[in-house]
């Protein structure tokens, strides 16, 4: 099973990983493929004189008419198959079908044209890129402040830092390279490999490679981007390859990030996507690889641009249909005795106990039927293809969950065995996260805004019924949220009328089809109120975990990116403390301690470092913001901070409107605004107190007792 695939300008190769090292197999006769098709059934086209011109273009190998469905609504129709000399010329070819065709733009369509190169090479010739045997991994990485140098003068070498002239960077690297022949490198950033060999190139240093494949160094198959998704900004810095080893950039691998590497090869065997390529996709794009395996295994070919078009629907019914799932309002306060409960994958299970499928969803032979709660949508009895894609997954994370709790028991765990099991289970728990928002995004290759809107109303009768027969066993639902919900015993019921809630789970699950699991039970749940609001924050909470010493926070600043340590830390004090007191005021004299140390300058500054996203260039900000000033200290430095990256910095004096307002996270400073500090003590504190009662305003009248306040705090 070849874990990498390279293309050459003449030749694709294998790279099988075996027990004497890394294989190369050399294949010279691969030709990618696209089609050409009607883009609806009902439009009668002639492909005949399209073939023609590709039959004489000199990037064709050859054409042919093959059956195949252009969607998973449609029969089998001929289509034009048109096969490439090499891979990089199909999006070009493909685009000149609509230049050249005779037909109205919109009547013809393209398929199977943006797929990733290895992934359209496995999928093509049915390989399974799963590596058989354990990977070897070399892992370089460089400091912050050598992010934009052209020569390094320090380089991580697999945990050991080495400094000095580039001649022994390069050699130490070398080095690692012949002792350990690694299969993966695992970079901080991609950067890492051109810089490299511009180092080798201007010392003079003969030889120097990181390839497996003599005459070819690396190859840059992208160049850095900004993006932008969901209204958040992103950065995607540019890729390159090595032939022989497979590149993973800690900087653009997500999956790698929340998982490991036995995690990314779990999702590489189900969607057919190489290590390199699975490292650097988004949880969509992994998504849609294993979605399009299915549709190939089906003859369903895949679409390039998507172009679903919504069903008609009254407008009571798209009123009805725009919504999520529920979400009651919870009590503010601090609630004794709870139990929380959750529902196992509940959206993945709604598609596959519910069959809801683009494919199936408001099919034309049951329009008759009401299958969809609410909405008037008829569900197909044909088997879904997504239930096909998911089913498959949720039994696998099911099977991976019962094993790591079985491993926890035993008398001495086997603390590899856990980790693999974990980043798998993590990996799988993403791409079910993943499902159900992309049924209802626009360029989603097969998702439909039907299917988005039929879950969340099967989430929310789901959601209704738990809460009905808990409310009927004798239990008061303080709080729920799509798929959990938060219980404690009804004072108005006896403990003999009320039922158990493995009882009432069990029939509750019986009743919906979908497991619903208890979760946890809790000492106490506090719910946060909203900053300018008596009305409860919808996804802010915390709770002491009974019979354990930790606690289940959320939404709180301890479980913000950007909270520095020292904040966090006391937050998490303060919520000890309110577990052991429930007072406020024992909680308030944490946060004057903690203020001393500000004022006294005993806060080490690394633990006061704050993390941003930028979301633009410095020049497009309209304010001078602590980014902002970030980003110029960054400049100076000849530092390349990216719209989509994230700053990180101490602030220094925040009153001032210049680049001295902070000290960038490196720069190791030893000052810090303490009085700008102590309002974000105070900010965390009020999350903490703030569901007994007590305010900003609160907080600050009881400091004001025991020392001077300046009325900037305020």
């Amino acid at each position: 099973m070849p874990f990498k695939i390279d293309f050459l300008d003449d030749r694709v190769l294998e790279w099988e990983a075996t027990t004497d090292g890394a294989v190369a197999t050399e294949r010279r006769d691969y030709t990618p493929r696209f089609h050409v098709a009607a883009r609806s059934p009902e439009t009668d086209v002639d492909l005949s004189g399209l073939q023609a011109f590709y039959e004489r273009h000199p990037d064709v190998v050859a054409t042919e008419y093959v059956d195949r469905h252009p969607g998973f609504r449609r029969d089998l129709e001929r289509v034009l198959a048109v096969d490439v000399s090499h891979i990089d010329r199909v999006t070009a070819l493909a685009r000149q079908t609509r230049q050249l065709s005779e037909y109205p733009i919109g009547d013809i369509a393209c398929f199977n044209v943006d797929f990733s190169r290895e992934f359209r090479y496995c999928l093509e010739n049915n390989v399974n890129p799963t590596p058989a045997n354990e990977l070897s991994t070399l892992h370089l990485s460089i400091p912050v402040t050598e992010t934009n140098s052209k020569t390094y003068t320090e380089l991580g070498v697999d945990g050991e830092t080495v400094t000095g002239p580039p001649e022994e960077l390069l050699a130490a690297v070398q080095d690692a390279l012949d002792v350990r022949d690694p299969d993966v490198l695992v970079c901080s950033t991609s950067e890492i490999i051109p810089t490299l060999y511009a180092m080798a190139r201007d010392a003079g240093v003969d030889g120097f490679t990181l390839s497996r494949w003599p005459n070819v160094d690396y190859q840059q198959l992208a160049g850095r981007s900004t993006y932008s998704s969901y209204g958040r900004v992103g950065h995607s810095p540019a890729r390159y390859n090595v032939p022989g080893r497979a590149i993973i950039d800690e900087s653009n691998a997500f999956f790698f990030g929340e998982t490991n590497l036995d995690g990314i090869l779990d999702l590489v065997t189900r969607s057919k996507k190489p290590i390199q390529e699975l490292a650097w996709a988004s949880i969509g794009n992994v998504l849609t690889a294993i979605q399009i395996c299915e549709a190939h295994k089906r003859g369903v070919l895949t679409p390039w641009n998507s172009w679903r078009h919504e069903f008609y629907k009254p407008m009571t019914t798209l009123h009805d249909a725009d919504r999520g799932g529920f979400i009651f309002a919870p009590e503010v306060g601090l609630h004794e005795d709870v139990h929380e409960l959750d529902f196992s994958s509940l959206y993945p299970n709604i598609i596959c106990t519910r069959n809801v499928s683009p494919d199936v969803i408001r099919c034309d032979c049951h329009s008759d039927r009401d299958d969809v709660p609410g909405l008037g949508y008829a569900i197909c009895d044909d088997r879904g293809y997504l239930v096909d894609v998911l089913q498959p997954i949720i039994d696998a994370r099911d099977e991976i969950k019962t094993a790591i709790r079985r491993e926890e028991q035993r008398e001495n765990p086997d603390q590899d065995c856990l980790d693999e099991l974990e980043g798998r289970s993590a990996a799988l728990k993403w791409i079910l996260v993943a499902c159900f928002g992309y049924q209802g995004f626009s360029n989603a290759k097969f998702g439909r805004i039907e299917c988005h809107e039929a879950i969340n109303a099967f989430a929310r009768e789901i959601l209704l019924i738990a809460k009905q027969r808990l409310e009927a066993g004798g239990w008061r639902v303080v709080h729920g949220i799509v798929d959990s919900i938060w219980v404690t015993p009804d004072p108005d019921v006896s403990d003999d009328e009320r039922g158990s809630l493995e009882t009432l789970a069990a029939e509750i699950t019986d009743t919906v089809d979908i497991r619903l699991e208890y979760e946890a039970e809790y000492e106490w749940v506090a719910f946060v109120p909203q900053r300018e609001s008596d009305a409860g924050a919808l996804t802010k909470y915390f709770g002491k975990v009974a019979g354990k010493d930790e606690f289940k926070i959320r939404g709180i600043e301890a479980r913000q990116r950007s909270t520095p340590g020292f904040i966090e830390d006391v937050q998490r004090d303060c919520l000890e403390i309110l577990g052991q007191t429930q007072s406020p005021d024992v909680v308030i004299n944490r946060l004057e301690r903690a203020i001393s140390e500000l004022h006294a300058g005993d806060v080490d500054s690394d633990r006061l470092v704050e993390r941003n996203r930028v979301s633009k260039p410095v020049e497009a900000y309209t304010q001078y913001t602590q980014n902002v000033a970030a980003l110029e200290r960054a400049r100076d430095q000849d530092l390349a901070v990216h719209p989509g990256q994230d700053v990180e910095y101490v602030v220094v004096d925040d009153e001032k409107a210049s680049r001295e307002r902070v000290a960038l996270a490196h720069e190791e400073t030893d000052q810090y605004d303490p009085s700008y500090y102590e309002t974000q003590l105070v900010r965390a504190v009020e999350s903490i107190i703030s569901p007994l009662g007590w305010d900003r305003s609160d907080i600050r009248r009881r400091l004001a007792k025991t020392r001077t306040t300046k009325i900037t705090s305020f």
